[in-house]
């Protein structure tokens, strides 16, 4: 059984910065992927960034150049490191892993507010 544990959502102002963490925990070989989506109000869950085990790295557009994913692979552990917030982030950001095999595991999400 796999677990992931988030933290570090909360409120911000616009122009302002948060850091997201993920880790994983339990019966894991390896991990393939990890990634952060987020959803808004009334929205479809959609793609923030995701990071492979090999390096590679993928954001959205709304994000690009603010947003940083970042994994720690010892420690099992995604960041986002998010700058120049605006109130259109405002979401549930939830946390992805994806393990060969056994497939795709969610978060349970953290609440970020951006007020404008």
């Amino acid at each position: 059984q796999v677990q992931l544990v988030e933290s570090g959502g909360g409120l911000v102002q616009a122009g302002g910065s948060l850091r997201l963490s993920c880790a994983a925990s339990g019966s894991i070989f390896s991990i393939s992927t990890m990634g952060w989506y987020r959803q808004a109000p009334g929205k479809q869950r959609e793609l923030v960034a995701y990071s492979t085990s090999g390096g590679y790295t993928n954001y959205a557009d709304s994000v690009k150049e603010r947003f940083t994913i970042s994994a720690d692979k010892a420690k099992r552990t995604v960041y986002l490191q998010m700058t120049s917030l605006k109130p259109e982030d405002t979401a549930v950001y939830y946390c992805n892993v994806e393990i060969p095999i056994f497939g795709d595991f969610w978060g349970q999400g953290t609440q970020v507010t951006v007020s404008s």
